[in-house]
């Protein structure tokens, strides 16, 4: 039976979360990735099969809150971000946690702040061995509120399982992004670790691969993005892909089966498997499940797609394109970025820049048909948020539906 967690119930949502427990019901087995719909007469939601708090999620914020619980009188730090969403974060802030560095890593308070009698919490995207060590040097442990994702846990564990078998670790994904960035750290105790950000990159690594391009191209193009000591002429006969989890898997996949067809090039297929380990146990199984829910979603078409999440966030930025591809899309961190009818405050991803953009809803057809919304969330959204862009929409709209009408479907 799946293990289920205790969130505060300020997360959850009457209309978002009975959808999503029926579901459940409904598909045990999660087979069936069509998305569910809302129909509230003028307007229409057709949401994702699979969206929001993951498990890795649910588990860290369980734990960020039991912390709270357990530790009246103590003083409560998170090493970053626990999630990348804004409201669980500064519900954490109000409740008293100080947050040690930005997600870039950046200090906000110095590790001098730190006594030995206070509690560090461990965000879900893990840590660096260096921080690690640092702090228990300074009388910190940081096993007892460690959130670290174990499907995080599970890549640290095949890159360094590779390693000791002499492989260099390939890392899909972004160089200083949490996630990665502790990767890298665990990866690089027992191999050799180089990071490609996307399918452009991974060709520069395959042209080094098959001798089309000579060290230099490689030191050039992925400065800072190896560890130490690493040679290309040395350290690229023997690899193997693993992948920041919330990076698209598509894409992951694409970088592997590039690299794998560079080592046939090179040294021949029979010798394949002497050059290219399998790490395909490393995909993470929610990052999958959402991406596909997603397209299955756009599929089933729609007048615009609106995805909900925090700007920094990773995996719903990748939602986000995914969209993009096939229909308006509008990036927003929650209702309060639905300026009106008329005004949507969203991030553009090509931009990275918070922008507005009017008459971004049809709110009729000319034909009476309902207007269509495509909605969905990233992995560390809470369900609340989708509730509330959903009934803040519902309210442009005359002579809509009752809740406990739509709902009927799903009881």
């Amino acid at each position: 039976m799946p293990r289920t967690f205790k969130l505060p119930r300020f997360y959850e949502s009457p209309i978002i979360s009975a959808v999503k427990a029926s579901r459940r019901n409904m598909d045990t087995r999660k087979r069936d990735f069509s998305p569910s719909v809302l129909d509230f007469g003028p307007v229409r939601f057709k949401i994702a099969r699979h969206f929001g708090f993951c498990y890795g999620v649910e588990n860290a914020v369980e734990i960020a809150y039991r912390a709270l619980e357990e530790n009246p009188d103590k003083r409560i730090f998170l090493l970053s971000e626990i999630i990348h969403n804004p409201r669980v974060n500064e519900n954490l802030k109000h409740h008293g946690v100080q947050f040690l560095s930005d997600t870039a890593g950046n200090p906000l308070l110095p590790f001098d702040v730190l006594a030995p009698d206070d509690v560090v919490i461990v965000p879900a995207f893990g840590t660096t061995l260096e921080i690690e060590t640092e702090l228990n040097a300074r009388g910190v442990t940081l096993s007892s509120y460690d959130t670290t994702c174990p499907f995080v846990e599970k890549v640290w564990k095949r890159s360094q399982e590779i390693g000791k078998q002499d492989y260099t670790v390939v890392v899909h994904g972004k160089r200083y992004h949490e996630e990665t960035r502790a990767t890298f750290s665990h990866a690089q105790v027992e191999a050799p670790v180089v990071v490609v950000r996307d399918l452009s990159e991974a060709e520069g690594l395959a042209k080094v691969i098959r001798g089309e391009v000579d060290a230099d191209f490689f030191f050039q193009k992925f400065t800072d993005r190896y560890s130490e000591g690493f040679h290309p002429d040395i350290h690229l006969e023997r690899i193997g892909v693993v992948n920041q989890t919330t990076m698209l898997a598509t894409e992951t996949q694409a970088i592997a089966d590039l690299l794998r067809q560079a080592i046939i090039t090179r040294y021949g297929k029979e010798n394949l498997a002497e050059h290219f380990a399998d790490t395909k146990d490393t995909l993470c199984y929610a990052t999958k499940e959402n991406q596909d829910a997603t397209l299955a979603l756009i599929a089933e078409g729609g007048d615009v797609a609106v995805v909900v999440g925090g700007y920094n966030s990773s995996n719903t930025s990748h939602l986000v394109e995914l969209c993009e591809h096939k229909l308006p899309t509008y990036f927003i961190r929650d209702a309060e970025e639905l300026l009106s009818p008329k005004k949507i405050r969203h991030l553009a991803l090509e931009t990275k820049e918070v922008q507005i953009t009017e008459d971004w809803l049809p709110t009729e057809h000319s034909d009476g048909s309902p207007v269509d919304i495509v909605l969905t969330a990233g992995a560390s959204c809470p369900d609340i948020l989708l509730d509330e862009v959903l009934r803040k929409i519902v309210g442009w709209f005359s002579g809509t539906r009752s809740v406990a009408d739509v709902l009927a479907p799903y009881e």
